[in-house]
């Protein structure tokens, strides 16, 4: 899914919108001089003018050391679902994110973005979406905001290489490092309806 032409701006951030309704791309100045740059990676006052008004609770980081890791696709389901702004750390990735609300037009859709350390953008991923991701480089690391807890009753995921998806990743299935719970996720149209 492209991203769209529109962007808004509030403070040190810009929001550009994809074809597909609810992810959004985040980018934001970077203030750079001989020691190297500094940025505002979240401003609750800025996001909300641009129209994120989430309440993040937990802060989340992984290490990805090999290339071709893939880790997801992943989402909770409610009472305790959760919505994200993921960035990079270190390396790079292609992030992923699939519409999993059934009654919306674009369900089964998704929308693939390269975030990197070098570009600093993040990923705004509402609630009912799938979220997931490659590792493009060695010792990635990715740091998301969540605005609900982990919760171990509501953690659901489905196949990252579901062909009816026909997501993008950049490595053939062999060549890919899973864990055992995403090699065992479930299809889409498997699932029952999640998300309205």
């Amino acid at each position: 899914m492209p991203i769209h032409d529109q962007s808004r701006v509030a403070g040190n951030f810009t929001l550009r919108t994809f074809g597909l309704p609810g992810p959004v791309l985040v980018g934001f100045r970077r203030f750079g001089d001989h020691r190297g740059f500094f940025q505002e990676t979240y401003s609750a006052r800025d996001f909300a003018a641009l129209g994120i008004t989430d309440v993040f609770v937990q802060d989340n980081h992984s290490l990805s050391a090999q290339v071709g890791t893939v880790r997801g696709m992943h989402f909770q389901l409610p009472p305790h679902p959760q919505a994200k702004l993921v960035r990079v750390l270190r390396g790079a990735v292609l992030d992923v994110v699939v519409d999993l609300r059934r009654s919306s037009p674009s369900f089964g859709q998704h929308v693939a973005v390269e975030l990197s350390a070098a570009n600093g953008q993040q990923l705004y991923v509402p609630v009912g979406f799938a979220h997931g991701f490659c590792t493009l480089e060695p010792d990635t690391e990715v740091a998301y905001k969540v605005t609900d807890y982990y919760a171990p009753d509501c953690d659901r995921g489905i196949a990252w290489d579901d062909p009816d998806l026909a997501l993008p990743w950049p490595f053939e299935p062999g060549a890919v490092h899973l864990s055992d719970k995403d090699r065992r996720a479930p299809r889409l149209r498997d699932l029952p309806a999640l998300f309205d």
